[in-house]
């Protein structure tokens, strides 16, 4: 008689970080971001089968917890530039389905008037800067943003991500060496998933931390759960706290893992099934549900509700953009130029 071996390993679970500050509504709050971004992107993901998607689309599944915990740490004031990935950053930031649906669907009603298809924009209003396809040159940017903060004596944080391939361009170790030499309040969320496109970080360098780098430039770093939402909030509270102190830049390394393909064109054969299969237990979505429950924050059927409310949402805001036109050829050069004396461009 056979019998079948059964799996008597424990499901991953998060803890709260000891004196987290969040209240039960805004613990809910972060579920709410987490679970749109997923479902933004599952509806993204679908839209690009149906040729519905102009360009390349880029999925950060595995990645949210990062974005949304390190997004909802700052504060009003606060400078944030997201990379393609961290679409739940825009989220906390208040940009809209709509925002992501039509900038990737390309209409005329996009925050790029469809001259973009990725998420290649900014809104100064909400404090986004936008993102740069040049992996690295984010950094800089924001380091000059970080630097008028501390002329000006703002109390306020300038932060932008980085993947674990982007650490070795000169962008970063010429910007994070300028940053600590002149002290300013930039945060940098190195995150750590593991490929640049196809090409495995054990390839790349030899240290087994990112982190390890900030004590080569002089200044802090930390590295935290990336699929901990409440890790990745935690740790940046307190780096903002050091950087309005006057005690930065921070590093900050995300451990996490792409799920994905580099777009969702790379079916991502280059990783191992054994890989792939540890971190999809490791999900940051399940992981925070199962937290939500266990603490009694919510019951199952309160997140089955706000699982319909964000499904209707999200159909809802798909139907009536890609109801709407495509932007006006005649109008391709507005808003690309900046216009001359007389109006003229």
């Amino acid at each position: 008689m056979s019998t079948v071996k059964r799996s008597t390993s424990k499901p991953y679970r998060i803890t709260a970080p000891k004196g987290l500050d969040l209240t039960d509504g805004q613990m809910m709050e972060l579920y709410r971001y987490i679970l749109m971004n997923r479902r933004i992107e599952d509806k993204l993901s679908i839209l690009y089968r149906q040729a519905k998607i102009v360009g390349g689309l880029y999925s950060s599944l595995g990645q949210e917890a990062t974005s949304v915990g390190t997004a909802y740490a700052l504060k009003d004031g606060d400078a944030l530039a997201p990379m393609i990935r961290n679409l739940g950053s825009y989220l906390v930031r208040g940009v809209s389905v709509k925002d992501f649906v039509s900038q990737y669907t390309a209409r005329a009603c996009s925050p790029t008037q469809g001259k973009d298809g990725t998420a290649h924009f900014g809104d100064p209003a909400k404090g986004l800067i936008g993102c740069i396809s040049m992996l690295g040159t984010l950094i800089p940017v924001m380091m000059g943003v970080a630097m008028t903060m501390k002329i000006r004596k703002q109390p306020n944080v300038a932060l932008t991500y980085i993947g674990d391939g982007g650490t070795s361009t000169t962008d970063f170790h010429e910007g994070v060496n300028f940053a600590a030499v002149q002290k300013v309040p930039f945060i940098l969320v190195m995150e750590h998933n593991q490929y640049a496109y196809s090409t495995h970080t054990s390839m790349q360098f030899s240290v087994k931390d990112l982190v390890t780098k900030a004590e080569a430039y002089g200044c802090y770093g930390e590295k935290f759960d990336g699929n901990n939402i409440l890790a990745a909030y935690d740790v940046t509270r307190r780096a903002r706290e050091m950087c309005v102190a006057g005690d930065g830049p921070v590093l900050l390394e995300s451990k996490t893992f792409r799920r994905k393909g580099h777009a969702e064109h790379d079916p991502a054969g280059y990783v191992l099934a054994k890989i792939r299969t540890e971190w999809e237990k490791k999900d940051p979505l399940d992981a925070y549900t199962r937290f939500v429950l266990e603490e009694k924050l919510a019951t199952k059927a309160d997140l089955d509700a706000l699982e319909e409310e964000v499904a209707a949402e999200i159909n809802r805001e798909v139907d009536e953009v890609l109801d709407g036109p495509f932007p006006d050829p005649h109008k391709i050069n507005q808003d690309v130029y900046a216009p001359q004396e007389g109006g003229q461009t």
